[in-house]
């Protein structure tokens, strides 16, 4: 989200911008280079996660195939795992990495891994917080309001707090996955290596989605500190 001005303060989010759009080619490109190789264990990914989930415990944990790539989420409300269609039935390296990261997170959540239980809490108010960040800010600045200015630059620290939370718990849950594929012989040492890749590359796009929040909180500063 960029505050709709055009003025000396863009140059605060560049770096993230520049990271952010280095992240989307590395992942887009990882994930196509290694969607292409099956895994050796030519399991479809659905079945490593099945066989995942059932091994920690985790047999009501139902799976689903979802539309679209690169939209595998688990659920916590629901307790379902659920993969995209390109994902689902595929035995590529990629495939069961992804599948695998996902039973991560449901292995957070029957832990009860502590960062995921903040992240699942403060979901509501972060989303209303970044609903409602630039509106008030923007009006603010207009009007010369420093009190909706504050407001809005609450509102955007919970979503900042949001990102940062995030980042714990997809390294943890990728950890999870590479540990498990390997352990149980899913996946070569070659294989586990190549992983590695495809989900640090993922991660990178959680780590671009912060900086640029973070960066965005600073340029909200910079600004009202100008209105004083």
């Amino acid at each position: 989200m960029i505050f709709p001005f055009w003025d000396w303060t863009i140059i605060i989010l560049i770096p993230a911008l520049f990271l952010a759009i280095y992240a989307q080619a590395k992942v887009q490109s990882t994930y196509r280079r290694y969607s292409a190789i099956p895994a050796s264990s030519r399991k479809p990914a659905w079945v490593v996660a099945r066989e995942l989930l059932d091994i920690n415990g985790l047999g009501n944990v139902a799976i689903e195939m979802v539309p679209g790539e690169l939209t595998d989420h688990y659920d916590p409300r629901s307790r379902v795992l659920r993969l995209s269609s390109a994902v689902y039935n595929s035995p590529s390296i990629a495939a069961i990495g992804i599948a695998a990261h996902e039973v991560g997170h449901a292995i957070q959540h029957a832990t009860g891994y502590l960062p995921l239980s903040i992240r699942n809490a403060i979901v509501p108010i972060a989303s209303i917080g970044s609903q409602l960040a630039i509106p008030f800010f923007f009006l603010g600045f207009i009007f010369g309001i420093p009190s909706l200015m504050d407001v809005g630059i609450l509102a955007f620290s919970l979503a900042v707090l949001f990102q940062l939370i995030t980042l714990p718990v997809e390294f943890n849950a990728s950890s999870k996955a590479i540990t498990a594929l390997f352990s149980s012989g899913y996946v070569s040492i070659r294989e586990k290596e190549a992983i590695e890749e495809v989900l640090g590359a993922a991660a990178l796009t959680y780590v671009a989605a912060t900086a640029m929040a973070a960066l965005q909180l600073v340029r909200l500063l910079v600004l009202r500190g100008e209105r004083e």
